[in-house]
Order: C-alpha cells, then structure tokens, then sequence
C-alpha cells in the first residue's frame, strides 16, 4: 500500500479537522489496512459528501456518524440519590455484593433495579442484579457470556430408564458433549445462524465466524454442564402432551462461548472510552443506544443469544440422536442479556445477569448444583422485580475460597450420598459451593411459581 494513510490525507480530501480524522484513521486501521491507499480515500470522499447514506455501515458508518453529529464524550459522576430497588432473599446475601448493586442504581442512565435471593458479587452489574436504564445498555450489565443460557429436553420416556443404563448414558455425555477452550467436535453442524446479517455487515463479527463456527455444540468451562437426570412435573402445559408424572430430561447450562466473549470485551473498551466514569463504577461504562457503537452492539449482542441458543439445539440433537429418542419438548431462558421491555409505559433496556426472565406466563429453568434439585418455573409477573428471578442457588463459597475449603474426595462422597455420577468438574465446582436451593426459592415465591423439579444423575462439566 506503500506510504501510510495519515490525518493529512483526510484532511486534504476535505475532513473536518476533528475527531472525525481519528475515528477515520481508527476504522481504517483496523478494517483496511491490506487495501489500496487511493481506493481507501475515494471511497472516503464518497462518505464526506453524502454522510447520511453510510450511517450504520460496518467501517464507515462511524466516521459518518461524527460528521453528522459527534459522539459526546464527557466524564459522567453518579447521582448522589438511588433509583427504586427490590432485594429478595437480603439476609443471605453479603453486603458487598448489596454495595456493588447500589452503584449501578446511582448511574444516571439508571432507572430501577433489583437483586435476586442466589445474588454474588461479580464485576460491574453483580451476578443476580437486573438494572433497566434509559436507552443505554451496558456490556458489563450483560456479562461477558453474553446469552449464558438454561436450556431442558424433556423425553417421553419414564423414569425408570435410567436403571442399568449408567454405561450407556455416561458414554453418550462423553462422546457427544465437549468442553472447554479447546474440545471441538470432528463432525461439524452447520446452522442458519451463520448466515445472519451480523456475520456480513459488522467487520468485527465477521472475525469471529470462524471460531463460532468451530465451536458450535461445545459448552464453556467454569459452572457450565450437560446432565441426564428426572424430572418430576406436578403441573404440565397443554402443549407438552405429556401428563403429570416423571420422565427423563437433558439439562444444559452454557453461553456464546469465544464469540460472546470477544464482542463483550469489543465493546466494554469502547464504551470505557466514550463514557468515562469513576474508578469504582468504571465497569458500568455504557453505550449511547442512539450511537452507531450502541446499534452495533445491540446487533452483535442479539446474535450472540442466538448463537448460544444454537449451541444448545446442537446439544440437544446429537444427545437425542445417540440416544434413538424425540425430545417430547423444550423449555429455555437466557440469564446474561439485556431486552428491550416496557416499564410504566416507556421502553427501557432490562439488564439481567444471572437472573431468569420472569414475567406474567413466562416458562424457565432454575438449576440447583449438582447433588440438589433444579425446578422448572412460570412467572408471575412481578413489577418490583422487574420481571425477574434466580438464575439458580448462587454461591456461597467463591472459586478461590472452594480450593481452600474442600478436598476431591469430600465432593466424591457427597456424589456417592446422591448417586450422582460425574465426568470432568473441579474443586471450584463442588456441590457445596452453592446456596440452599429451596431457601432461594422460597425467597422468591411472589416472583415464580413451581411446576416441576429436576434431578441431576448423570452429569458432564470440564476437566
């Protein structure tokens, strides 16, 4: 390409001498650095006399956005006064982690929050907050497994199947599950989330492709699982068509793996830069959803709940497959997302991390550990909650703090007291990292009504 494009050249051909030459050069630098110099500036000229026709391109998009109207950037502090709150379950939960909710409802953006009964602390947004803000959403809000999901197959097949399979069903969660940084499966799956727009129009999306590709049906590490167990419904939907009674189910717990990662990071670094905030509350760094990062954001977030519903599909086929059997039906929830929902008659974005939608009829899963039982839950609805709930007991014990408690054998031994057989997992993973199950539920009783429970038996994670 010879000689670098520099802010000279930009200005030669007419740009105004602003921030717009950086963003320029920025986008260029990123996106084009292996095309022809000339070519870069002609199209360059064609953005400068029509701005309005590039708005919401991929590269352009953003030079043409400050043109039109620059970005703001300007250092924001909290207010000094809290927007409305509920905390549920609040003798169980730490008093850092109650501190670290009351920041983000300081946020000027910041509307109303709340904190689900399996609440910890986690980085920016705790883990069992939900905050709505006003037209701004917040990476860290969302998390960085953007789509982290529940997802259950229920069988038409009763419980007692399970007796003298331990061999069969241990061997399909072995071959036809995969976890990690690395595991891959040898036979790919295409899907159409592939062919999305995202994966086109926004260059940094269409980096990714690849890696999400690869890694389509594998599951994270951490607290992420695939499990066999039986599920007991006291009260059924008419479009389940099964009865009351205990069947067997697959239960999968995982996000949107490297792809959700990447755009999390992407775009909590952009959102650092365009909205600086005080050292304390710098994770909650949100974007401007009229802002060309905010759109691209919002896109590149949705797709990547999708793709990690697609994860879970995957999942759920090849296990269906190796087991010669049809899922009767499915039951889902995404906990790390943010939605656009309307609140007292505006619409505002509903940050969730770790907590499960809740609204009026809404149908999700709420997992216990490993040893303890999940239970399949409807809404009720709760405006003070801000139509939401746990998204499963939370921790009691911190990752670090489980290495220091509990011993591989202390874990084996509770697994035995259960009959709980396990593949993979770690010390930080230990049944008795977790709160009381049936405390956190009770806790939320206004929140969700149980329709069914799920017991784990035969369970995967990562090594």
């Amino acid at each position: 390409m010879g000689r670098k494009l520099s802010g000279r050249d930009f200005i030669k051909i007419g740009f105004p001498q602003n921030n717009t030459i950086n963003i320029a050069l920025g986008q260029v630098n990123r996106y084009k650095k292996k095309e022809n110099k000339n070519s870069i500036l002609e199209e360059a000229k064609l953005v400068l006399q029509n701005p309005e026709s590039f708005i919401g391109d991929g590269i352009w998009g953003k030079v043409a956005e400050s043109m039109i109207k620059q970005v703001e950037v300007k250092k924001h502090q909290l207010n000094t006064n809290r927007v409305p709150f509920s905390i549920y379950g609040e003798d169980a939960i730490d008093e850092q982690t109650k501190y670290q909710l009351f920041t983000t409802l300081k946020l000027p953006v910041a509307v109303q929050g709340a904190l689900m009964p399996d609440a910890h602390y986690g980085y920016g947004l705790p883990i069992g907050g939900v905050l709505a803000t006003d037209n701004a959403v917040i990476p860290y809000g969302v998390g960085v497994d953007i789509g982290c999901r529940m997802s259950m197959s229920v069988f038409n097949l009763p419980a007692n199947f399970l007796k003298g399979k331990d061999h069969q069903l241990l061997n399909i969660l072995s071959e036809h599950t995969k976890f990690g940084m690395y595991e891959t499966h040898k036979i790919k799956a295409d899907h159409e989330v592939f062919s999305r727009d995202e994966f086109k129009n926004i260059p940094f999306v269409k980096g990714l492709l690849d890696k999400a590709y690869k890694q389509l049906g594998t599951s994270g590490g951490g607290n992420h699982f695939v499990e066999f167990g039986i599920v007991r419904l006291t009260e059924t939907k008419p479009e389940w068509k099964l009865e009351p009674g205990e069947y067997i189910a697959v239960l999968s717990h995982s996000g949107s793996r490297g792809l959700g990662a990447n755009i999390a990071k992407h775009y909590t670094y952009l959102a650092t830069k365009q909205c600086p905030l005080p050292s304390n509350a710098q994770h909650l760094a949100w974007l401007d959803l009229n802002t060309h990062d905010g759109q691209e954001y919002w896109l590149a977030m949705n797709l990547a709940g999708d793709y990690a519903k697609a994860c879970h599909d995957d999942i759920h086929r090849r296990i269906a497959k190796a087991l010669g059997k049809q899922i009767a039906f499915t039951i889902e929830n995404h906990h790390n997302f943010a939605w656009k929902e309307v609140i007292n008659n505006k619409e505002l974005i509903v940050h969730r991390k770790g907590a499960t939608p809740a609204a009026e009829g809404q149908l999700g899963i709420i997992p216990g550990s490993m040893t303890t039982n999940g239970y399949i839950v409807e809404g009720l609805g709760n405006a003070e909650s801000l139509n939401s709930a746990s998204h499963g007991a939370g921790r009691l014990h911190s990752r670090a703090a489980c290495k220091q408690k509990f011993t591989k054998s202390e874990i084996k031994k509770e697994l035995s007291s259960t009959g709980v057989q396990l593949i993979g997992g770690s010390v930080d993973e230990a049944p008795m990292a977790y709160k009381n199950i049936n405390a956190v539920m009770q806790a939320q009783s206004e929140l969700v009504k149980v329709l069914g429970s799920f017991t784990p038996k035969f369970v995967r994670m990562d090594k």
